[in-house]
């Protein structure tokens, strides 16, 4: 199989990882009557901390890792709430006011269920992925997303109100998910989505907990997490991975993909084959030309920078794409926008986009507004091969 996608992934929630023993409670109520609000959602985002408050508004979050970390108060009706806490050795107390909610008019768009399930295959397909945890995945709530498909840009934008809940049969997760920006686009070939996401374990037999713990560690291995986290300890090389820095060009003599797309779509309403056959064949030349792959490996140190807050880092680098090799896997997708020199092993790899600097935490986490794009290996990773901020490899 042969792709060329894209993907970028953001998430709002720097973390720090450190021995357990923080505690965070607190009292959640109406900001309008002070009334407590009972069964609301209470988490650190992207981990496996999380709970409910009680009828008096309470909730207790125990054994907790040192740091900082986004707190996220959500339930229906209300505003949902977001605080930067550093956790330590210290309890929080914390008292949160909620506003309720003004309804917000969406884009109101009429479809037949045949549209609406082919709508929400694209979704699924792009935002769970279709590798093979990917089939252990199951949706518990799928109305809960709300699709709207621009058939003009070819562009499918999702969101939820709510938690959508996925079963990762596959690693042992329910992931609950508040969907705030999902975009999937033919055209580009660019998948992104932001929100807050709450991990929990899934019950099961010591035959499946050890099955769920080999297949997080085949996850985790050369995933971003897993980059991230070697690159701010300096230990690259120990744990397989390799940077090179990559210059490319685009090719002058392929179209935009915008407008490849569109002459197939018209010429193919005309029943002019000859002219989709030649526009096809357009949009199998290379994207790029003049490629060109350093030989001098890349050091931490050229791309990595320390930030005032602790146990937060930034990346940046110009004039060039960073290419990452992770040297303990072979890549089996033939992704033709990716350039591999001949005397180079078919290793996974990812070619790193920037855009801006960008940040991550000491659990290889990536947040802030601006991500990085990803091809190759990573654009890959989707919901089933996603891993909780608190996990590390043998647990």
């Amino acid at each position: 199989m042969r792709v060329s996608w894209l993907f970028i992934l953001c998430f709002l929630t720097p973390f720090v990882t450190l021995a357990q023993s923080g505690v965070i409670t607190g009292k959640v109520s109406r900001i309008d009557s002070k009334a407590p609000v009972p069964q609301a959602n209470v988490f650190l985002s992207n981990s496996t901390a999380g709970t409910a408050t009680n009828e008096e508004g309470n909730f207790t979050l125990n054994g907790l890792k040192p740091g900082q970390y986004t707190l996220v108060v959500t339930i229906v009706g209300y505003e949902d709430y977001t605080q930067s806490v550093l956790v330590g050795k210290e309890p929080i107390k914390l008292n949160i006011e909620l506003a309720t909610r003004n309804t917000l008019l969406h884009e109101v768009v009429i479809s037949t269920d045949a549209d609406w399930k082919k709508n929400y295959a694209q979704f699924v397909k792009d935002f769970i992925g279709t590798d093979d945890n990917a089939k252990y995945c199951v949706v518990m709530n799928p109305h809960a997303v709300s699709l709207v498909y621009h058939s003009s840009q070819q562009d499918l934008e999702a969101y939820t109100d709510d938690f959508l809940v996925v079963e990762n049969h596959a690693l042992g997760y329910r992931v609950k998910f508040l969907v705030k920006e999902f975009n999937s686009s033919k055209l580009s070939h660019i998948i992104s989505y932001e929100g807050q996401r709450l991990f929990q374990q899934l019950p099961g037999s010591k035959k499946q907990q050890e099955e769920w713990k080999k297949k997080r560690e085949e996850a985790y291995y050369g995933s971003p997490m897993h980059f991230y986290r070697a690159l701010y300890t300096d230990k690259l090389g120990d744990e397989g991975f390799q940077m090179y820095r990559l210059t490319r060009m685009l090719n002058p003599n392929r179209p935009r993909e915008e407008e490849i797309q569109q002459k197939v779509k018209y010429f193919s309403r005309m029943g002019r084959r000859d002219s989709v056959n030649n526009w096809i064949s357009l949009s199998n030349l290379p994207k790029y030309y003049r490629e060109d792959l350093s030989k001098d490996t890349l050091h931490n140190y050229d791309i990595l920078y320390k930030t005032e807050k602790q146990g937060v880092f930034a990346i940046n680098y110009t004039g060039y794409y960073l290419y990452v090799v992770y040297t303990k896997k072979r890549e089996e997708t033939d992704f033709k926008d990716i350039y591999h020199s001949l005397d180079m092993p078919n290793y996974e790899t990812s070619v790193v986009t920037l855009t801006k600097p960008y940040l991550f935490d000491t659990n290889g986490v990536v947040f802030g507004s601006d991500a990085p794009l990803y091809e190759g290996t990573w654009s890959k990773s989707k919901l089933s091969d996603l891993l909780p901020v608190d996990y590390t490899p043998g647990q």
